[in-house]
């Protein structure tokens, strides 16, 4: 009896999971922040289905996919997949999808031309952002014309769908957003610091994007009105602050927001000394004492510290985040992180948090890419929590 149920089993990117029915796979789950995460995810997806061992025909396509994520040339085209749950037009994308060859891209126009329908880009998009098998349906492998990348809904987006390519020999690749290769770093850090490698090995290469930012004044906005906020909170005033501009987030301005009233920006949630940051924002944006993007594009880390550190309300480890989650840069550590201090600790074996000093001391060994490993120590922190 072919029993339906799943199983997760670890590769190069993390741990995976693969879900199926009688008929063959019905499910691929690529890795969450943790190995609980894609254990959770996976459940979430197939409600129905128990963890089991995998049956023949499962167990060769697990060893197939570890085998691709690790480099190898292996053929996933002939494993079975049970696809009653998609659309037939989904079904045409995917067939079509799973013959692009390892190695090889397809622009989504070339794709929609080969479903029959060369207008039909956006639909081919949402069908792949609907892959319910990557992998094995590769949608990792059609790209945008315009940019090179893409959609890519896993954790970890374009990084996740840039370091999958670049596993499969594809060496043109880029990572939006960031200065730096984030693949690249991953394998530095587990060669310099054995330690750190174990994390990065749980985990696999780093699932972090950059946040999307067009200004800075913005960017900083929502770094103060979000500060000693619960997430939810802080959006809903985040988002009665920008109902307060024509447009909404996209009018959210500094020449905006010097004529409103301290109590109209009260009135929004904000507390009385947000609404000064918020002001002193505005103010030192419009005379050029903040920059802007393009000027903090060819700033090193330091001075943008500097210059952004003079808005109040705006210290240096809400400058470091910026820094590394909406610049790119490869190089940022911040000592001041409790949640870096105790992920320290977790890989060298103590108890509580690291001192700064200490921190900074030891992770000299990181450079060049001390971002990457303050990822991997947040990750630390998760996967000894449970998370």
């Amino acid at each position: 009896m072919k029993e339906p149920g799943y199983s997760l089993f670890d590769t190069s990117i993390g741990r995976c999971g693969l879900a199926w029915g009688a008929n063959g796979v019905r499910g691929v789950q690529l890795p969450e922040l943790t190995p609980h995460q894609t254990a959770a995810r996976l459940q979430s997806r197939f409600p129905d289905l128990s963890e089991l061992t995998p049956r023949a025909d499962m167990k060769k396509a697990t060893e197939a996919i570890v085998g691709l994520l690790d480099g190898r040339s292996r053929d996933l085209s002939t494993i079975p997949l049970d696809m009653s749950d998609c659309s037939e037009f989904s079904r045409r994308v995917y067939q079509h999808a799973r013959e692009i060859p390892r190695g090889q891209t397809l622009f989504y126009g070339e794709l929609a031309r080969n479903v029959g329908n060369g207008k039909a880009m956006r639909a081919v998009g949402r069908s792949l952002g609907a892959n319910p098998i990557p992998i094995i349906i590769p949608c990792h492998r059609v790209l945008a014309a315009a940019t090179g990348g893409g959609g890519f809904s896993a954790s970890g987006g374009l990084t996740t769908k840039s370091c999958m390519l670049r596993i499969e020999g594809v060496q043109d690749v880029s990572f939006p957003g960031f200065d730096y290769d984030p693949f690249v770093a991953a394998q530095t850090l587990r060669e310099a610091d054995a330690k750190l490698g174990k994390v990065i090995a749980q985990i696999g290469p780093p699932k972090f994007q950059m946040s999307v930012t067009t200004s800075v004044f913005v960017a900083l906005a929502r770094a103060i009105v979000y500060q000693q906020l619960s997430g939810k909170a802080a959006g809903t005033i985040f988002s009665r602050l920008c109902a307060l501009f024509p447009g909404g987030e996209r009018g959210l301005s500094a020449e905006g927001l010097v004529p409103l009233s301290h109590a109209e920006l009260r009135a929004a949630g904000l507390s009385n000394n947000k609404v000064l940051a918020l002001q002193d924002l505005a103010a030192k944006t419009i005379s050029g004492v903040v920059p802007t993007l393009r000027r903090l594009r060819t700033m090193d880390d330091e001075q943008i510290i500097e210059a952004l550190t003079s808005v109040r309300g705006i210290g240096r480890w809400t400058v470091e985040m910026m820094l590394m989650f909406r610049l790119g840069r490869a190089d940022v550590l911040a000592v001041d992180d409790l949640g870096l201090r105790q992920g320290h600790a977790i890989i060298v074996g103590r108890q509580g948090e690291t001192e700064r000093k200490k921190l900074a001391v030891y992770a000299e060994r990181w450079r060049p890419y001390r971002s990457v490993a303050s990822w991997y120590l947040w990750r630390a922190v998760d996967l000894k929590r449970g998370v």
